[in-house]
């Protein structure tokens, strides 16, 4: 049992590494192209003399700012923070919908399911 709990957090660790290095490539790429969409917005804000199409800039910038959190910043930090809370504070929303599954029941699935594949 020790182990298999040492090993499902190994995979835990390795899929949030993941999450991260791939937050972390993906703001390459968003980086750049708001960049340039910030140019070019701003170029022709400028030359069409309307503030107006720098809009665009505002929902980007949110996205931008959010990846960033994500990839460098402490965003989950404080998503651990506030996951810990809702354990701490707030258990009964992590109920599940009738109650936690039982052997019984699914055992009752796997017959219902396997009669199915038999009938077919």
């Amino acid at each position: 049992l020790e182990r298999q709990l040492l090993m499902q957090n190994q995979m835990r660790e390795r899929q949030t590494a993941m999450q991260i290095a791939w937050t972390r490539e993906f703001l390459k790429y968003f980086g750049t192209f708001f960049g340039l969409a910030a140019v070019g917005l701003t170029a022709g804000a400028i030359k069409r003399k309307n503030p107006g199409v720098l809009l665009p800039i505002v929902p980007l910038s949110f996205i931008f700012a959010y990846q960033y959190d994500m990839g460098y910043g402490t965003l989950l930090q404080r998503i651990k923070g506030e996951a810990e809370n809702i354990l701490d504070t707030q258990s009964t929303l992590l109920e599940l919908p009738k109650g936690p599954l039982t052997y019984e029941e699914l055992e009752k699935i796997r017959r219902s399911q396997s009669k199915i594949f038999i009938e077919k």
